[in-house]
């Protein structure tokens, strides 16, 4: 299978790309900034209009995951750099769609669970609708998946994912960050319910979706075991040999995020999101349980 990946240079993007290549899929990226060599073919792109790259896209499957890291303060223009570094590339790539003979097989269009705001104690699935806010997280996430509505494609899945645990990803640096510094603790009231995934099982999903002709429409990417805060700090000292971390209280974390330069909210909301639609569809995890997935990257 042909398969364009547009935004694929982050740390997700890099991970989802060489899995494909490694299973003898055709990658191509949508770049701004072409790289040598490799066994992934770079394609420049602006991320605003169409070019000579649309023609990438004949008989391709999409994965869209461009957009800038929502790791930064809540700020009129962070908002509007994150919204716009979503929207405009996903408008692009909807134009060049529309000039295709044939639509694209298959879009796979990024988005993330933070589109239910704080949720508190309720259980979501694909069925829930979206948040009106906070604006970072609800709103960019909303205008990211508005954009993608109706484009040329014989089959589009909207793909909303939890915290990915990776080795390799900025959260999972920042939460083991914290524990060697001793400050493991709780944050917040540490209730937050917290929505993660390996990313094994991330990798797992995008093939599924690509894959199997019957997924269409909302899939939440998340382990079907959703954590408290407390706990998921407790699991992660506990594998990083750290038994004491300070907690964090909440007036603590509005400090921090201040001084690290990013959203306080991102620590303090929660969501309890569950993979509905995955399980019925039998998918197993590799790794169900915090647990075993946070030992499996430590």
């Amino acid at each position: 299978m042909k398969i364009v990946v547009a935004g694929g240079s982050g740390a997700l993007g890099r991970r989802i790309t060489s899995d494909l290549v490694e299973r003898g899929h055709e990658v191509v990226v949508l770049t701004r900034r072409r790289a040598a060599g490799g066994p992934v073919r770079h394609v420049e792109w602006d991320g605003r209009t169409v070019g000579p790259w649309a023609a990438e896209l004949s008989g391709a499957a999409l994965v869209n995951l461009c957009g800038e890291l929502v790791d930064r303060r809540p700020t009129p223009a962070n908002i509007a750099l994150l919204t716009s570094s979503r929207v405009e590339p996903t408008r692009a790539l909807a134009e060049a769609a529309s000039t295709l003979d044939n639509p694209v097989p298959v879009w796979l269009q990024m988005s993330t669970l933070a589109i239910y705001g704080d949720a508190g104690e309720a259980e979501l699935d694909e069925t829930t609708p979206p948040a009106d806010g906070p604006p970072q997280m609800a709103g960019v996430a909303r205008a990211w998946e508005e954009a993608a509505a109706g484009v040329a494609a014989a089959r589009q899945v909207i793909l909303r994912t939890g915290i990915v645990l990776d080795r390799d990803t900025p959260a999972f640096a920042r939460l083991a960050g914290l524990v060697r510094w001793g400050l493991g603790g709780r944050v917040g009231s540490g209730r937050m319910w917290v929505s993660w995934l390996h990313i094994d099982d991330m990798l797992g999903i995008v093939r599924r979706c690509l894959s199997d002709s019957d997924v269409a429409g909302v899939v939440h990417a998340t382990s079907p075991n959703p954590v408290r805060n407390a706990e998921l700090m407790a699991t992660l000292r506990r594998a990083l040999h750290r038994p004491i971390g300070l907690p964090t209280p909440a007036p603590l974390v509005h400090v921090g995020a201040v001084l690290l330069r990013t959203d306080p909210a991102l620590g303090l909301t929660g969501r309890r999101c569950v993979p509905a639609r995955l399980r019925r569809m039998g998918f197993e995890f590799t790794y169900p349980k915090l647990e075993e997935a946070v030992a499996a990257l430590i």
